[in-house]
């Protein structure tokens, strides 16, 4: 556990007491406002009229009255003068500046939501952009609360958010886990730590008829991920009794385990993981259930697998995201059509083969070509039964389309008619 600190200075955000008008100007370049008036949340270094307000005039996660070359004001925002993404808009309402009232209602406005959506405390309670508090995450987990700051904006807002979520909350534990690769693009150090006492090793999850455990610590993300379970549940009402499952890339079993929670006799789960997989067969022994595991890269267990003459009913490909550059498309949407011709080749006729993909820059139609061009290799027919995204927790924001990012398809498989003729020819 580090005890690192990586803020702005104090005075970098705007006191309740400061007076709206003192907050410094950042004016944007002719024509560069159409964006941010359409509701996008960012504004981009070379959107900024930096003759005008120099973007190295301000500290880094500072606030800021955002304007166009008119001088019309547009929000308020918090700079960072290092980062492709200058600016972050926090509120369209001139009269609410950035300060410790607007993060009370705004966390209040997020608890409300996921109170209304769930009888039990275990979801992301923030959002980021979603929940207009641009850059934060929180998770919870029954009374702790997982935290985490991709931004210099919102590492200078810390104690105000602290007092935020204990005004919402009420009796929390409260950690931060301050470890993901965003943060090096804002300059900020990683680190984990508690806002008090120590930082527990795992966390404890209630979803659907199952319980969990996860790492926290040593965890991915906040140690679990709660977008998928809206999908998670939509594999249930597609699950034959006494199905094989194989659960790939699985983390610490969710999806196997909750299918044999629910009815299934077989579960594989591959990771590459040990520390996973060791997860993954204690959350099957919490449960009453027992998993397979197998260590190994998806691609090599797929191919592995399918030399051994194995056969699954139903296949969950949910893998890291492939493309996180849209450089990168290109060679991740092949990424994608090799992995589900792999998984394709190990589904019994009529099998499911749910295809998932994290990565914001293959949308959903790119994901169902790569399906295809892998089901048209494989010689199976492939139907797609349903188009699941992230859970209501993870509510997309409308003009920020960087906010949706997570595709789920759920396919029945069978052998292509041609295929068959071909065979019996």
């Amino acid at each position: 556990m580090s005890t690192h600190s990586d803020s702005s200075p104090a005075d970098a955000v705007p006191a309740d007491s400061r007076s709206a008008d003192r907050v410094p100007v950042l004016k944007l370049k002719r024509g560069e406002d159409h964006r941010v008036r359409a509701g996008h949340l960012w504004v981009f270094s070379n959107e900024v009229d930096t003759k005008a307000t120099p973007l190295t005039g301000f500290e880094r996660g500072a606030s800021v009255r955002v304007h166009t070359d008119r001088d019309e004001f547009i929000g308020y925002a918090y700079v960072n003068p290092n980062s492709l993404i200058a600016a972050r808009i926090v509120s369209r309402d001139a009269s609410q500046p950035l300060d410790s009232a607007l993060l009370h209602r705004r966390v209040a406005s997020a608890l409300r939501l996921r109170e209304s959506l769930y009888q039990r405390p275990y979801y992301r309670l923030v959002f980021g952009e979603s929940d207009r508090l641009p850059g934060l995450v929180v998770d919870r987990y029954g009374d702790l609360l997982v935290a985490q700051s991709a931004t210099a904006g919102m590492d200078a807002l810390r104690p105000a958010i602290e007092a935020a979520l204990a005004a919402a909350v009420g009796e929390h534990r409260l950690v931060w886990k301050n470890d993901s690769g965003a943060r090096a693009l804002e300059g900020l150090a990683q680190f984990v730590e508690a806002a008090a006492g120590a930082v527990p090793r795992d966390v404890t999850v209630h979803e659907g008829a199952a319980t969990f455990t996860a790492p926290l610590t040593d965890g991915q993300k906040t140690g679990w991920f709660y977008d998928q379970a809206i999908n998670r549940d939509r594999l249930l009402r597609y699950l034959p009794a006494g199905a094989r499952v194989l659960d790939v890339c699985s983390y610490v079993g969710a999806w196997a385990v909750s299918a044999l929670v629910a009815g299934a006799s077989d579960a594989l789960c591959v990771d590459s993981s040990t520390q996973a997989l060791e997860y993954a067969e204690r959350n099957a022994v919490a449960n009453s259930v027992r998993v397979r595991t197998r260590k190994a890269d998806a691609f090599d267990a797929l191919r592995t697998l399918a030399a051994e003459r194995a056969r699954f009913d139903v296949v969950i490909l949910d893998p890291p995201a492939f493309i996180k550059r849209r450089k990168d498309a290109p060679q991740g949407q092949a990424a994608y059509r090799k992995l589900n011709q792999l998984a394709l080749a190990l589904l019994e006729d009529g099998g499911l083969l749910v295809s998932c993909s994290c990565s914001y820059h293959l949308s959903v139609e790119e994901l169902m070509h790569a399906v295809q061009g892998a089901a048209r290799q494989s010689g199976r027919f492939v139907q797609v039964l349903e188009s699941g995204g992230q859970a209501p927790d993870h509510p997309l924001h409308p003009a920020v389309f960087e906010t949706r990012y997570l595709k789920a398809l759920f396919c029945r498989v069978t052998d292509d008619s041609a295929a068959d003729a071909s065979r019996q020819s």
